[in-house]
């Protein structure tokens, strides 16, 4: 039967390509995502009991041990740890935060099984557990090509290779076939070259080097199906700790927008009663922050004068001059006709009180033309808004300083429903200070449809400011079942939805997606998607969900 020359060389072509597919027999290729996820990670065994959760790695023949608390994944540095090895038993010495026992007794393949004693805290364990070992994995081996160069190719490029220099010896082997020449042999000789160094490639042969043993690693990484492996090393650097919550009831709590504000018995306005220029009093303006007293000179008002008012206040100090002189002159001469009883004490006394009264009203006078007006502080307190500048013209309704105790504050909320009887709530600032709140009182009449409630912070109040935002969270009389959680062990996945990390094993966190809702300014309920008595990661859960 006669073949086509195009499907003669196709034929060749599938003969060689068949021969250089054989070479990859006994490797199973859809296991491979099961086996890289953990691939170049160290021989290590997992153990838990009672409180304490161990780790133990062979690492450069010596057992690495690390102990933890179970619950709170927090690390024990107290302990003693004794291991029943082959060589009997022996005991691990602490040291960079791991303990540390020399192994010259594990053998290089196989698994060993080995007992823990661990005394801490008044407490004493066994954990046991098997250290799985594998044979060091062979270097990879490297594809010599007889024809071309010496590179290596594995992979998807050893098969494109293959295929390629199959195909044109195919095509030569056909162009000689139809001369009918002797030459057939030359193409199932080129195909002897090609294919040979594959498939040896995989009989494990010598090709120009000792097999080298591929280097230990762990490494944190996220497996294909979403959980995370973070070997121990790893969680001590992010400091990864860990609660086990328990159903509970709980008020539930609404979500207000609130502000700081000062307390209002604790601060006070520095204003002019009358328009005027402003200027400094002794030492200058006060500054941002500084600590006054009730009573302390901040500023000076003087009131300018027009025209009209100068001319006034001259003819009336003129007039008052006049009426003085006067009066001074009857003073002299009833105190002469005083003397002889020709004009009664009474009339000279009244006389007296007359031009004591005339003087008095002339120094007023002079007063209110050089005088300036105080501006003093109502409370003590620390200065938190300034706006006095030196010749500025301070109108009557303008706030030239304001003064705020720093350690009196209280919070403005909005609510749009009333709240149950005065109960403490809590508030959380944009920075994630907590703050605890007592109740003051609730207005009466709205404002923008909302309820005005204000609270008092209790505590530390160090780094609030006047007008600083922040979520106010108040408990109503409603009830409800949960896990309580910090906020922090509550994140946002790149799909949106809310997940915790669950503690499953030493070294794996899965993803739990859950509903949630506000507690109070620390703490969240988890109402669906997490089992009670499961351990939580409530620090440092967002590095975790940063490991790819």
């Amino acid at each position: 039967m006669t073949f086509p020359p195009i499907l003669r060389a196709m034929l060749v072509a599938m003969m060689l390509v068949a021969g250089g597919a054989s070479a990859h027999e006994g490797h199973d290729h859809g296991n491979q995502g099961k086996t890289q996820a953990l691939a170049g990670t160290m021989p290590r065994l997992e153990a838990a009991s009672g409180p304490f959760e161990l780790v133990a790695l062979l690492q450069d023949g010596e057992l690495v041990i690390y102990l933890d608390r179970f619950e709170s994944n927090e690390p024990l540095a107290n302990a003693q740890v004794a291991v029943e090895t082959p060589a009997g038993p022996s005991s691990a010495s602490l040291k960079g935060g791991a303990y540390r026992l020399a192994a010259p007794w594990v053998p290089p393949t196989g698994s060993l099984d080995l007992i823990f004693t661990v005394t801490a805290d008044d407490r004493t364990e066994i954990l046991s557990g098997t250290l799985e070992l594998s044979a060091a994995p062979n270097e990879a081996a490297r594809s010599r090509w007889s024809l071309l160069s010496p590179a290596s190719v594995q992979g998807a490029g050893n098969t494109l290779v293959v295929a390629l220099l199959a195909f044109i010896a195919g095509v030569a082997a056909t162009l000689l076939l139809r001369r009918g020449g002797k030459p057939v042999v030359l193409p199932v000789l080129a195909g002897l070259l090609l294919l040979p160094g594959n498939a040896r490639a995989h009989e494990g042969e010598d090709h120009g080097g000792a097999p080298r043993a591929a280097p230990a690693t762990d490494l944190a990484q996220r497996l294909p199906d979403g959980t995370l492996f973070v070997p121990k090393p790893t969680q001590r650097i992010l400091a990864i700790r860990t609660v086990r919550p328990q159903v509970s009831t709980h008020r539930k709590t609404l979500e207000l927008p609130g502000r700081i504000i000062p307390d209002p018995n604790a601060s006070g306005f520095v204003q002019a009663s009358v328009s005027g220029r402003l200027s400094a009093p002794e030492g200058g303006f006060p500054k941002l922050g500084t600590i006054v007293k009730a009573g302390d000179v901040l500023a000076f008002v003087t009131p300018p004068f027009q025209a009209i008012d100068v001319s006034d206040m001259r003819q009336k100090g003129g007039e008052l001059e006049q009426q003085i002189a006067i009066v001074e002159r009857r003073i002299a001469r009833y105190e002469a006709l005083a003397k002889t009883g020709a004009v009664p004490k009474v009339t000279l006394d009244e006389a007296i009180l007359e031009l004591k009264g005339l003087r008095e009203r002339r120094a007023a006078l002079d007063r209110t033309r050089g005088e300036s007006e105080r501006l003093v502080a109502p409370v003590s307190g620390s200065i938190a808004a300034a706006n006095a500048v030196a010749g500025q013209i301070a109108e009557t309704n303008a706030v030239v300083f304001q003064i705020v105790e720093p350690t009196r504050l209280w919070v403005e909320a909005l609510t749009f429903s009333l709240l149950p009887d005065a109960q403490a709530a809590t508030a959380r600032t944009g920075e994630g200070q907590t703050l605890s709140l007592t109740f003051q009182g609730a207005g009466l009449t709205d404002r923008s449809q909302a309820i005005p409630v204000h609270f008092a912070v209790d505590g530390e109040q160090k780094g609030l400011r006047v007008g600083q935002l922040v979520t106010v969270l108040a408990p109503t009389g409603e009830q409800v079942q949960g896990l309580a959680v910090p906020r922090t062990a509550v994140l946002r996945a790149a799909n949106g939805q809310t997940i915790v990390f669950e503690h499953t094993t030493a070294e794996r966190f899965e993803p739990r997606i859950v509903r949630v809702e506000p507690l109070d300014a620390g703490r969240v309920i988890v109402l669906d998607g997490l089992a009670p008595a499961k351990r939580v990661v409530v620090q440092g859960a967002e590095l975790l969900n940063q490991i790819r």
